[in-house]
């Protein structure tokens, strides 16, 4: 296993432009070659063109998912160190990750600090140490949840609050609260 501080090569396959944009160039300025893909399709032809050292895969993307992308990566190259990363984390993703070959899983936004820890971790398979995975708190996944179904209701508050099967004035203040941390 190739330590993350002499590894040479990432590929960060994510959906939203600027958050790719930004992590290419952050790990770019940490002396990785940092190459950025679009979405599942994009990334599986850059690394058949030339295998990355390092991924990090975004969970859900247009097209192919993440988890699809972890397994055909890991079949493209074994050695490949993959961490998943996703907006909406659950333990059952994490685990299916890491089942298909992912060394990590992390919610966004991580840091580029958390990321490259994040390769550093030891696989069931490298050791006896367990990946770790910790899960995110009651409040962490109602916010997100509330969030996924105001953006599928085009952030229409009242008809979220009818899908959520709350009041219009409960979700406005629950809406109107900082994220929790973790």
């Amino acid at each position: 296993m190739q330590p993350v501080d002499t590894a040479h090569s990432i590929l960060v396959i994510e959906d939203d432009r600027v958050y790719r944009e930004r992590l290419v160039r952050a790990l770019a300025e940490r002396g990785l070659e940092a190459r950025g893909a679009a979405n599942g399709e994009e990334g599986l032809t850059l690394a058949r063109a030339d295998s990355p050292e390092l991924a990090l895969v975004d969970l859900r993307m247009p097209g192919m998912g993440g988890l699809d992308v972890v397994r055909e990566l890991h079949a493209i190259d074994p050695t490949t160190r993959i961490v998943m990363l996703t907006g909406f984390g659950s333990i059952a993703t994490a685990l299916d990750a890491v089942k298909l070959g992912a060394v990590h899983y992390l919610t966004k936004p991580a840091s580029v600090d958390e990321i490259l820890e994040a390769f550093e971790r030891v696989t069931p398979e490298a050791g006896d140490m367990e990946p770790s995975y910790e899960p995110a708190s009651l409040a962490k996944v109602e916010w997100e949840h509330i969030n996924r179904v105001l953006a599928h209701c085009g952030g229409n508050i009242s008809k979220a609050a009818r899908v959520l099967k709350i009041h219009r004035r409960s979700l406005q203040r629950k809406l109107s609260k900082y994220p929790p941390a973790r």
